[in-house]
This record gives structure tokens, C-alpha cells and sequence, in this order.
């Protein structure tokens, strides 16, 4: 499980280095794609194949599964640290994502997080009204 946050900082190179606490998980490999909010989503080469297995069975009738699925895996980049624990992201990713130097990356349970650090703070500033009055149960049997 991904936890915490961290504040690496983008190579000229466009790679990053791994927070130390993800890097077992993380090092046979990882899949990195678009995120929703602008930021990018990573996951374990073994978490996004269980993944895959659930978006094949999304109808192809549908529109809007058709829509997301085409948005969500043509970004979809398959990638190996080097022996530095640094990943390349892509350019186009980077673009999407608007990251520059300064980057965050949070864990987020079953998968990893990257997010230019003042588009993060923004997000971050914006959403902490709305968890600290959440006053139902927004995720089914956690409260």
C-alpha cells in the first residue's frame, strides 16, 4: 500500500527518483498514465494488470467507457527504474500534467500519485474544507 507525501524534484532528464518506501513494490516495473485533476497515476506492473482485467469488461457499448478507456491507456506509458530508482516520465505526460521541477507525490493506496507541487498545494488548499465537514458516508462502510 502507498502511503504518505513527498517532494522529489524533476531531472533534466525528465526522470524522477522513487520515494525510498515505494521502491520494493515499484521496482519489476511500473505503468504510469494520465490522472484524473491533472496529475499522473503509477502502479505496480502487477496492480495495473489487475486493473486492465476490469477495465476489459467495461461494455464497449458504452460512450462514456469507450471515452475514458481510449483517454486513460493512450497515455499509458510501461516503465523499469534504473538502478538509481529514477523513471523516466514521458514528455507527453509531463506536458499533461503541467510538472516542471518541483514535484509531489503522494501515495494513494493502490497507487502512486505525481503532481507539480504548487498545482498539489492548490488542490490540497481546495478539497481540506470539504473533507474536514464531510458529514455522510462518502466511501461505503468507512465511517
Amino acid at each position: 500500500m502507498f502511503l504518505g507525501t513527498y517532494a522529489p524534484k524533476l531531472d533534466e532528464k525528465g526522470r524522477v527518483i522513487l520515494p525510498a518506501k515505494f521502491r520494493d513494490e515499484l521496482s519489476t516495473g511500473i505503468v504510469m498514465t494520465r490522472g484524473q485533476e491533472h496529475c499522473l497515476y503509477v502502479f505496480s506492473a502487477r496492480e495495473f494488470e489487475d486493473l486492465h482485467d476490469k477495465i476489459r469488461q467495461a461494455p464497449v457499448t458504452s460512450k462514456q467507457a469507450r471515452d475514458y478507456l481510449r483517454v486513460f491507456l493512450s497515455g499509458a506509458s510501461s516503465e523499469t527504474p534504473d538502478k538509481q530508482n529514477r523513471v523516466g516520465i514521458p514528455a507527453n505526460l509531463r506536458a499533461y500534467a503541467g510538472l516542471e521541477r518541483d514535484l509531489t507525490v503522494i501515495g494513494a493506496g493502490s497507487r502512486v500519485e505525481i503532481w507539480d507541487s504548487s498545482a498539489w498545494e492548490t488542490y490540497l488548499t481546495e478539497q481540506e474544507a470539504t473533507f474536514a465537514n464531510t458529514t455522510e458516508e462518502v466511501i461505503p462502510g468507512l465511517f
